[in-house]
């Protein structure tokens, strides 16, 4: 056996002792064993501290204290934490449980959406417990989330498995476009995640806590495309250890017949109402991604006067 797959059947072997352990606990108990979790990283991966510090500076610059920025980032490790631990516990509860944990609002901005026939795009990003939100929207219709595979195809197989109990299909990120448009075609929903740096060649650049961060276009390019609705969606904890699912109202979106410009607004107003959601809840969003990694080309230097003179 190569090194590569011993590490991926290791990496697999802990996952599984892992899930087996939380897989026993209460749910209560399972997210309190998660906080403790996201306390110790909090603690001792000074690597990720220093990258969401990083990034709350970026994010917030004097707008908050040294000491609030501390404040934000263990907050967020700890709920991160929590996360983790209920991904592999929450597919499990009794489906009647999983309703009885959250609290709706919007849920009529979707239906009317979907009752157009054009299926509808949900966007959001990296925010409280993203995962869990298909367990309520897929009692509304058919739900597709687009995700990148993970490299571990071992670990991937369990991460389809656990989002189908939450009630979504997968659609990897890769070769996505015929799937989404068969999807949207069929009347059902399309979630992505926008609030992830990626490549410059995929990317545009918007503002982002007044900073340009590469950001994909799909949401935008797929409205233009479709013309189906599209939602602001975030999922994020509760009191009493339950889960808030937000569905804000279809983007009204004035056309300019530019496609550029058209896919550079609304990729602008989606990313936006991102960031509104985390300046209320920041201790949700996942500071630990190097979100302004890829920068915009920087234009070429004026040649110095008297230069070919």
């Amino acid at each position: 056996m190569s090194k590569g797959k011993t590490a991926s059947m290791a990496e697999y072997i802990i996952f599984v002792l892992i899930k087996s352990a939380i897989f026993l606990l209460p749910h209560r108990l399972c997210l309190t064993a998660g906080a403790f979790f996201g306390t110790a990283l909090h603690r001792f991966d000074r690597k990720h501290r220093h990258i969401a510090l990083d990034n709350l500076k970026t994010a917030f610059g004097n707008e908050k204290t040294y000491r609030d920025r501390q404040k934000i980032a263990k907050k967020f490790f700890i709920s991160f934490g929590r996360m983790a631990f209920d991904i592999l516990k929450f597919p499990y509860l009794n489906p009647q449980k999983k309703i009885r944990l959250f609290q709706v609002s919007g849920q009529r901005y979707l239906e009317d959406a979907l009752s157009s026939g054009k299926g509808a795009i949900l966007f959001s990003g990296h925010f409280g417990t993203w995962e869990f939100g298909p367990v309520v929207l897929s009692r509304m219709g058919k739900v597709k989330v687009i995700a990148r595979p993970l490299d571990n195809p071992l670990l991937e197989r369990q991460m389809l498995h656990l989002r189908r109990l939450n009630g979504a299909g997968v659609i990897s990120k890769f070769n996505a476009v015929r799937p989404i448009i068969r999807s949207l075609t069929a009347g059902e929903m399309v979630a992505i995640l926008i609030d992830q740096n990626i490549l410059r060649s995929q990317a545009v650049f918007v503002d982002f806590f007044n900073k340009q961060a590469a950001t994909t276009p799909a949401p935008a390019a797929f409205h233009i495309r479709t013309r189906a609705p599209l939602l602001p969606v975030f999922c994020y904890p509760a009191s009493k250890g339950g889960y808030r699912l937000e569905i804000g109202e279809p983007l009204k979106i004035v056309f300019s017949g530019n496609h550029n410009s058209d896919l550079l607004k609304i990729t602008q107003l989606c990313t936006k109402m991102i960031e509104k959601k985390i300046k209320e809840k920041p201790e949700y969003w996942l500071w630990i991604h190097q979100r302004w990694k890829t920068r915009p080309v920087e234009p070429a230097k004026d040649k110095e006067k008297g230069n070919n003179v």
